[in-house]
This record gives C-alpha cells, sequence and structure tokens, in this order.
C-alpha cells in the first residue's frame, strides 16, 4: 500500500459512499492502474472506474523563503455493485 496516503474525509466524500464511491489521496507518482491493482488486492474488492485529479499546491513560508508543498492526487474509487465495500474507510468516521 505504498501508493495510497490516506482516506479523504469531507461532505462530498462522506455523501459519494452513498453511490459505493470512495475517496482517498495518493501519491502523485502512482498511476491509476497501480492503484486499482493496490485496492483490490488488499481490501478484496472489485473496482470497475475510478477518477483522479491534481489539487492545487499550497504556499508555506519560513521567513523570507517561500515553498510548497508536496504534490498529490485524489482518486474516487467506484466500486461494483452489491456486496462490496471497504470497511477501514467506514470505521474512521
Amino acid at each position: 500500500m505504498d501508493g495510497i496516503k490516506y482516506a479523504v474525509f469531507t461532505e462530498k466524500s462522506v455523501r459519494l459512499r452513498g453511490n459505493n464511491q470512495y475517496t482517498s489521496n495518493v501519491e502523485s507518482g502512482s498511476t491509476r492502474t497501480e492503484i486499482k491493482h493496490w485496492v483490490e488486492l488488499f481490501f478484496g474488492v472489485k473496482v470497475i472506474a475510478m477518477n483522479s485529479h491534481r489539487l492545487p499546491r499550497k504556499g508555506k513560508r519560513k521567513g523570507p523563503i517561500m515553498g510548497h508543498t508536496m504534490h498529490y492526487r485524489r482518486m474516487i474509487i467506484t466500486l461494483q455493485p452489491g456486496c462490496y465495500s471497504i470497511l477501514p474507510f467506514i470505521e474512521d468516521i
């Protein structure tokens, strides 16, 4: 599970759980097929679709030096309808 950083809990991500969709942040270098493989292998579910987008960088200042936060991607993973769910994402709420 090197590619997946953590689950995202926003109003939209909680609302998407009703459609059997789960949201998580992943490393920017990870590909969609790698993330799909990891989710299916680790959680034992069937992924039917994945959507991703890059979030904008945020600025960080340390004295006179201006820096930026690390890039990462947000993945919205859609599972096959039926008995599939990801329990660790549900228990974190």
